[in-house]
């Protein structure tokens, strides 16, 4: 059983060792960390799991810690007599990889190579071992994948708790915005304190549900730490009362430091957030695609077709008389929670019409995009999908001819292309929007003989 839950940053300066005085000027937070911490003591858990953004990450897969003991010091931040080493849970996270591995889930023990224990852990391990030791350890890392994936995390961590009658305490290990003071380490950006006001009112009020609707590019731009350690702890409370206590916020060196401690209670059927998230992102999604015109009807289908049987769609007779006759370049987009999940077009035309050339796009963006796995049939009915045709493109002599949302740009060099549509999510300046075109490409932005096309686009959602 889950016995409690906590949030936490983990700044190595908290660390007397570490900050040498420094540490005072975080004193609310010093102050709320010994309280989180005397308040998991008297849950007395069997078990510790803490949740870290500097454990191992991959893109695709949550990596649980393996072993038999977990250790590690400080010696990163010039503190090496700060030593940690404590046993790890190894039924625990035995249970859970066998649970994860039985549901198709994409987690578990089996690409752990990171045997030392990261900042993101020893920090709350510092302030917890103060006042208690006696517990076994286990440490999950974050990944790339949407957050409703890491809420099902939380949850399955759960189920393996009640399986093995465990006492479980949870730290959910982050700090918040890095961006928020110009003499800060990472400078100054609005969304910065943004972030920072709406997470703590997210999780001081124990409103879980708010955290699948943070924009992966506000996220991005805040440049947060520890949102995805809180959707997991989230998931873990899933369907459950609890009483939220913010102890402490601060931003004095410019990042976001937040402590809440969660008092677990009872059973809540209407606190089920990835269950009533997924309804309302079903109902969302069907509506879309519902009322998408005939091109996005086509590449849903074709995207269909595809993934559910591996044929490509074959050409409908029923089209619009632009699909048939008219041949273009085209990008087919898809997206799953809020996330990129494919991206896959032509610059100029390769079939002999639109129709064409928006299927075989669809079935690349689904199953031949090299930064994604394939598609999966169970992934279908979450799934939102734009087409984007493309103007022809027409040099550009100065960046003053340039419009991030009214234009797509084509930079050449050397015999390389890199393309980025206009008007995406996250990129808010001309120099952001070459800067990445030339990276897809494969070359420096200052490049001697860079080329820069613009484009427009019709964009069909």
């Amino acid at each position: 059983m889950i016995v409690k839950a906590v949030m936490v940053p983990h700044p190595p300066l908290a660390v007397h060792e570490v900050g040498r005085g420094e540490e005072e000027k975080i004193g609310a937070t010093l102050q709320a960390y010994r309280k989180a911490a005397a308040e998991i003591r008297d849950t007395a858990p069997d078990t510790v799991i803490v949740l870290s953004p500097h454990a191992l990450m991959y893109r695709d897969y949550f990596n649980i810690s393996k072993g038999r003991q977990a250790y590690g010091n400080l010696a990163r931040f010039h503190a090496a007599s700060v030593v940690f080493r404590k046993e790890y849970d190894e039924e625990f996270t035995h249970a859970l990889s066998q649970l994860l591995y039985e549901n198709d889930f994409p987690g578990g023990t089996e690409y752990d190579r990171d045997p030392e224990l990261d900042h993101g852990t020893m920090v709350p391990m510092y302030f917890l071992d103060q006042v208690f030791s006696d517990y076994k350890l286990v440490r999950i890392g974050l990944s790339g994948l949407p957050l409703p994936m890491h809420y099902r995390l939380g949850m399955y961590i759960a189920e393996t708790a009640e399986k093995l009658n465990r006492r479980i305490a949870v730290i959910a290990s982050g700090d918040l915005a890095h961006c928020q003071k110009e003499d800060g380490p990472y400078g100054y950006k609005p969304q910065g304190p943004e972030y920072d006001e709406k997470i703590m009112e997210t999780m001081g009020s124990a409103r879980f549900g708010q955290l699948f609707g943070y924009p992966p590019s506000f996220l991005d731009a805040a440049m947060e730490c520890g949102h995805r350690s809180f959707v997991i702890m989230a998931g873990i409370l899933d369907g459950t009362a609890v009483t939220p206590h913010v102890l402490s916020h601060e931003a004095t060196f410019g990042v976001g430091y937040g402590v809440v401690t969660y008092d677990i209670g009872e059973k809540d059927e209407n606190r089920c957030f990835l269950e009533q998230y997924e309804e309302q992102q079903k109902r969302k999604v069907m509506d879309k695609a519902a009322s998408g015109d005939a091109y996005v009807q086509l590449a849903r289908a074709s995207v269909v077709s595809y993934v559910q049987s591996g044929r490509v769609l074959p050409l409908p007779e029923d089209l619009p008389d632009e699909l048939l006759k008219e041949r273009a370049g085209c990008f087919v987009s898809i997206h799953e929670h809020g996330e990129l999940r494919g991206c896959i077009g032509t610059i100029a035309a390769t079939r002999d019409c639109l129709a064409q050339e928006i299927i075989d796009n669809a079935v690349s963006s689904c199953s031949r995009d090299p930064r994604f796995h394939p598609i999966e049939p169970d992934e279908l009915e979450w799934l939102e999908i734009n087409v984007d045709v493309l103007g022809k493109p027409e040099p550009v002599e100065s960046i003053d001819q340039l419009d991030v949302r009214k234009y797509g740009i084509i930079c050449s060099s050397r015999g390389r292309r890199g393309l980025l549509l206009p008007d995406l999510e996250g990129v808010d300046s001309v120099q952001q929007q070459i800067d990445i075109a030339c990276s897809k490409g494969g070359f420096d932005s200052d490049a001697d003989d860079l080329k820069i096309e613009r484009f427009e686009v019709i964009r069909h959602v």
